[in-house]
């Protein structure tokens, strides 16, 4: 084939791309009157020259190509990522910013194949690995600053914690709330990582399964019944820290709040109309 015809195809697929965003080979073929073969391998040299980009995610065995400053385009198709992949996917974009060595071990594989929608970049002062969600600026990343008890406080709870066996101690000045949760995390296996806020109505901490390098945040409540004001305050707090967490009280939440949680677990999305 003629050099200038083959130049003239190339530019017929920059041309589509141009106008259709990220496309398969099999409909850039159809838009240029051609076989797959033959687009397949001018797609390739397009490649290789660095006019036209290739998508890591594949639809069937096919990725997609696209033309930079569309891969923002590439997020319509993330429906078709594997199930791990969808929910890493999701939960980076829920988060904006995830810390590698908090998630578990199928979620940090997960993040290394999406490679369309998670950037990998590491915090300058530490060189902890970071994954952002693609079309987050990484100048968007700050650390996280926890709230500190205040420093007699902090030495105070931490001499408390430092046994895990479940007897309650026998001074009457004892937090209740505390003692139970001594017991409820002791029972469960269930280490402190760090304590996040301490009061007699009220428990904060970062937690983690002794099996498990996940992290949690455990807010404990004194209060009998959890109401719905009671979960965004813990959603809110425990979206500082980007961290899923868990909430425990002695009577669990109220019948609305449980009915509307139970109705939600199923939910995959809510959507504008």
């Amino acid at each position: 084939m003629p050099a200038q015809d083959t130049s003239k195809i190339k530019e017929k697929i920059i041309s589509v791309l141009r106008r259709n965003g990220p496309s398969l080979p099999v409909h850039i073929a159809r838009e240029i009157d051609s076989s797959i073969l033959f687009t397949s391998a001018f797609l390739s040299e397009l490649v290789s020259e660095k006019k036209i980009k290739m998508s890591n995610l594949k639809i069937g065995n096919s990725p997609l190509y696209l033309i930079a400053g569309q891969e923002y385009m590439i997020e319509k198709y993330s429906h078709y990522l594997k199930s791990k992949e969808k929910e890493a996917f999701h939960l980076l974009k829920e988060k904006k910013f995830m810390k590698d060595s908090e998630q578990n071990p199928a979620i940090r594989v997960a993040l290394k194949e999406i490679k369309d929608f998670a950037i990998p970049f590491q915090k300058p002062d530490t060189g902890e690995l970071y994954w952002k969600f693609f079309t987050v600026p990484e100048s968007e990343f700050t650390e996280k600053i926890k709230p500190e008890p205040r420093k007699e406080e902090r030495k105070k709870i931490k001499k408390i914690f430092k046994n895990k066996t479940t007897k309650r101690m026998s001074s009457k000045k004892e937090n209740k709330l505390l003692n139970k949760v001594k017991e409820f995390l002791s029972e469960r296996e269930i280490e402190i990582v760090d304590i996040i806020s301490f009061d007699k109505n009220e428990i904060m901490l970062k937690i983690k399964k002794r099996d498990s390098g996940t992290a949690r945040i455990f807010i404990a409540y004194k209060k009998k019944k959890i109401n719905e004001a009671d979960i965004i305050k813990a959603a809110k707090k425990a979206a500082e820290f980007g961290l899923p967490y868990m909430i425990a009280n002695s009577g669990g939440p109220l019948k609305k709040v449980e009915d509307l949680i139970n109705a939600t677990k199923n939910l995959y999305s809510f959507e504008k109309l």
